[in-house]
């Protein structure tokens, strides 16, 4: 499926314009029509990990769509084109997505975390969505190595479920690394990278209170209920990439390649 969402730049990674509206229409579409493609986000981790890694730079910029998922995207791209992106964090929109698949028998598998876990969330999910089909889920500790025999029976369990929607949420960059290098030989409509929503859907991880996620400061409240995880990418990665934006989009410093 073609798509003509209007996009902008930001330290060399596209970003789309799109609102919640038209993510899910897009995904229903390329269900639809039979299309296949992933659906990716960017924050400012993924933002700074992009800068320094060719390939995932690359993933970013041919996926069909990629949404803004963080606040300090959203004010790079105030500040720099003065537009208005959509935050679009799957913790906050997905039960949509959901409702919407189980109105079109449109189905699911879920691929990440610890299999307790992972079940928990698809239950969490289908109790709230009951004709949800999510045909499948499996943990993420497995050999994800290309053709190992792990990685191989993970990729036919998915394709004999032949789930419209693959969601992953290994982390970034493992996630992306994984739909790289096995989406060819995924049977699979729309490939989701989520990060840590099943663990947040599952409750295994608390999310930051909801006047935090709703005015910028998610990050902080991240940090503080998982800082020896996170502090390195808050504390470090954050005046790292505004001080990217102002030497490359400001000061006119050139991109690396």
């Amino acid at each position: 499926m073609s798509t003509d969402f209007e996009q902008i730049s930001l330290l060399g990674v596209r970003v789309n314009l799109i609102s919640l509206d038209q993510l899910i229409h897009h995904t229903l579409c390329t269900i639809r029509e039979r299309g296949k493609g992933v659906i990716t986000y960017v924050n400012v981790h993924a933002i700074n990990l992009a800068y320094d890694i060719k390939w995932f730079r690359n993933f970013i910029n041919v996926s069909q769509v990629t949404f803004c998922d963080g606040f300090g995207v959203k004010w790079a791209a105030r500040l720099l084109y003065d537009r208005k992106l959509h935050r679009l964090t799957p913790p906050d929109w997905f039960g949509r997505l959901a409702g919407e698949c189980s109105r079109n028998g449109f189905s699911m598998f879920f691929l990440g975390t610890r299999q307790e876990v992972v079940e928990k969330a698809a239950a969490v999910l289908n109790a709230a969505y009951p004709a949800l089909k999510i045909v499948g889920v499996h943990h993420g500790f497995f050999d994800k190595k290309m053709n190992s025999p792990e990685n191989c029976a993970v990729i036919a369990q998915i394709n004999a479920l032949q789930p419209d929607i693959l969601v992953v949420g290994f982390g970034m960059p493992a996630q992306e690394k994984w739909i790289l290098e096995n989406q060819d030989q995924l049977n699979v409509h729309v490939i989701f990278p989520v990060g840590a929503f099943f663990d947040y859907l599952a409750d295994e991880v608390a999310r930051a209170p909801r006047w935090m996620t709703d005015n910028g400061l998610e990050w902080l409240g991240r940090l503080i209920i998982e800082p020896r995880r996170l502090w390195k990418r808050y504390i470090l990665g954050n005046p790292k990439f505004f001080w990217r934006v102002f030497l490359h989009h400001i000061a006119g410093f050139p991109f690396p390649h």
